[in-house]
């Protein structure tokens, strides 16, 4: 189902664009580019990547072939952060137009020569394991790996070809402490023919960009005058071979081979984000299911027959000083809605919480309908980037009012911390980090200019908009509690073992992250292994699923804290509805010691630094979910009895 939508949905959106032919309206990246024969089809670099390191680099941070003006494309805010420089190439591809094999630079009498250091770099970037990404039409280029399986179920036990893709193509490759670069791409592009009238030319799309790296020696690589080549035949050729310590002579050659395609355009990123199976999604949406109902049997067991009857005894006047030393939780009515300590920073958090709250699920329906596509480059960041600032009203409002019930007075002061709080720890561990990244010259760096376009961000647009809101929220009535506090505290007894706060994490965080542990693997793989998230459908079933768990676990949380006549539940209830951000820390470990190959010191630091907001980012949102949903409970429960 899920899956059905992200494919009607950019349908619909290309219906309205040629509904709309004549006119100049087209939705941004939905509207297709119509090639007729022979027309250039621009092929484009993104960057290079490798999960061994985490750090982008450019195109031309390697000594490959350039065309003869470099012109860099206009990126979003989501692509800079993304580490995407995109460039032209020298590429020369024409649509339906084969080439056998040309050569991409130099002359066919002298190929190019790489500088020892030239040839150190290559080599490194190699045993790195980078990836090389291009693009032709949006579409990014996929490598096809044919795996072969044995058919258990048939007699002859024939081999199944099971074909799969990665994204971009791999440098070069090492053998026996060699290393080798792959300096000839095989282009193969699938064009789909678009029926027109007949006294019109054929127009064709584009709707598939495979390659076929290959590394093929100098003395291999037949060439003539007309910068023409002839790749070898059969298997007789040797790979070309880079040697670090010495200069390198090599062709970069390539060839380009059209296929016909039954592929509709609307479907042409089908192949790019089909990579995962479906099955294994629904497998988690069930699991999630499963946990929830599990916590709603639990709720209604509470609910319906404990804390009714609890509540039926409370109301008899003439058994009240028997009733009081059953349970607890009515005992500490007089001190339950006590404030805490440091209200600012609890509702500054919370209204963080609340701006997050509002922008994620925000961000996952509007992508979840397909209008935050991969193929809308850097559109998902950017937008998160910028709702984040505008839910500030949201954010404020909510502090503020919540800060006012607390008894707070300084709301300038409380603004202020809302609207620097968590952003000035996100900022400050970014920008260290990106000091880290500014050293190894690497794209992934954001750019200094763009750094204080943030900050302008912050401070023009978040800043007033969580000032505004804090301020009405502080004018409003604050919430209304049911039961008056007393003046002097009454006595906490000793707790059990585990009403510790820790232990209370542990319990309360399992349930949670069972729910959305599935779909955070993909997420990861999507971040730290550069492939494709695109089934935002379940995404958003995830995080529902999730909003009600973090909501049902907080409230049997602070029920049990209540029976132990505990009144301290603020703080302790806000750490401990954030608990499954713990089992993302560890999962994360668990993540980076099995999937990944990092080594180095800075790869490792950024993968932590950005772990931890990450974590921080989980911990105040489940966090700010399980305390409205507690809070609700509890001035709801304490409303139902009758108190003198």
């Amino acid at each position: 189902m899920a899956a059905a939508m992200q494919i009607w949905w950019p349908r619909f959106l290309l219906l309205l664009c040629l509904t709309c032919k004549g006119s100049t309206f087209y939705v941004p990246g939905v509207a297709p580019i119509n090639f007729h024969q022979n027309d250039p089809v621009e092929i484009k670099a993104v960057k290079l990547t490798s999960s061994r390191t985490q750090l982008p680099y450019e195109y031309y941070s390697l000594p490959f072939c350039q065309p003869n003006k470099i012109t860099y494309k206009a990126e979003n805010l989501g692509e800079v952060l993304r580490g995407d420089r995109i460039v032209n190439t020298p590429f020369q591809v024409l649509m339906n137009s084969e080439k056998k094999c040309e050569v991409l630079c130099g002359q066919s009498n002298k190929p190019v020569t790489l500088t020892v250091e030239q040839s150190r770099l290559v080599a490194e970037r190699i045993t790195e394991e980078y990836y090389v990404h291009l693009i032709a039409d949006n579409l990014p280029v996929a490598t096809r790996l044919e795996l072969y399986s044995s058919n258990r179920d048939s007699d002859d036990k024939k081999k199944e070809k099971d074909v799969q893709f990665e994204h971009g193509y791999r440098l070069g490759f090492t053998d026996v402490n060699k290393i080798y670069l792959h300096n000839h791409l095989s282009f193969i592009l699938y064009y789909h023919r678009e029926d027109t009238e007949e006294d019109q030319e054929h127009t064709y799309r584009v709707v598939r960009f495979e390659v076929i790296p290959q590394s093929i020696r100098l003395e291999d690589l037949k060439t003539d005058e007309k910068s023409s080549c002839t790749l070898p035949e059969g298997a007789n050729s040797l790979p070309q071979e880079i040697d670090p310590t010495k200069e390198n002579q090599l062709y970069f050659t390539y060839s380009v081979h059209w296929e016909e395609s039954d592929i509709k355009w609307a479907s042409r990123w089908d192949t790019y984000l089909t990579m995962s199976d479906v099955q294994i999604h629904w497998f988690s949406i069930i699991n999630s299911v499963v946990v929830v109902f599990f916590l709603s049997g639990i709720l209604s067991m509470i609910i319906i027959r404990t804390l009714r009857k609890d509540i039926a005894n409370y109301n008899k006047e003439d058994d009240i000083e028997d009733t009081m030393e059953e349970s607890g939780w009515k005992l500490v009515h007089g001190d339950v809605f006590r404030p805490p300590q440091y209200p600012m920073i609890l509702s500054s958090l919370l209204g963080s919480g609340i701006q997050l709250f509002c922008m994620i699920l925000i961000v996952i329906f509007v992508a979840m309908l397909g209008m935050l596509s991969p193929s809308s480059r850097g559109a998902l960041m950017t937008t998160a980037c910028f709702l984040f600032m505008f839910m500030g009203v949201f954010g404020g409002f909510s502090a503020g009012r919540l800060y006012r019930t607390l008894k707070g007075h300084r709301w300038k002061k409380g603004a202020f911390c809302t609207a620097t709080l968590y952003p000035g720890v996100v900022f400050g561990i970014c920008f260290v980090l990106n000091c880290f990244i500014w050293g190894k010259h690497s794209s992934g760096a954001v750019p200094f200019p763009t750094l204080v376009a943030l900050l302008c961000m912050w401070f023009g647009i978040s800043l007033p908009l969580v000032y505004l809101g804090y301020y009405f929220g502080f004018r409003k009535q604050p919430y209304d509690n049911p039961v008056r506090t007393n003046q002097i505290p009454r006595q906490i007894p000793e707790q059990r073992w585990y009403m510790n706060r820790f232990v209370g994490i542990l319990m309360a965080g399992i349930l949670p992250f069972g729910a959305m542990f599935i779909e955070l693997f993909f997420i990861f793989s999507a971040i730290w292994e550069n492939q494709f998230y695109y089934l935002f459908g379940f995404l958003f079933l995830v995080f529902i699923i999730l909003v009600v768990s973090c909501s049902q676990i907080s409230i049997v949380m602070v029920y049990f804290q209540l029976c132990a006549e505990d009144y301290r539940w603020w703080w302790r209830n806000f750490l401990v509805s954030g608990g499954s951000a713990f089992y993302v820390l560890v999962y994360a470990i668990f993540y980076f010691v099995n999937k990944l190959d990092i080594v180095e010191f800075i790869p490792s630091l950024l993968y932590f630094g950005y772990t931890t907001l990450m974590v921080l980012s989980f911990w105040l949102l489940t966090g700010t979910i399980g305390f409205y949903a507690a809070y609700m409970f509890v001035r709801k429960i304490y409303a139902a009895v009758k108190i003198d």
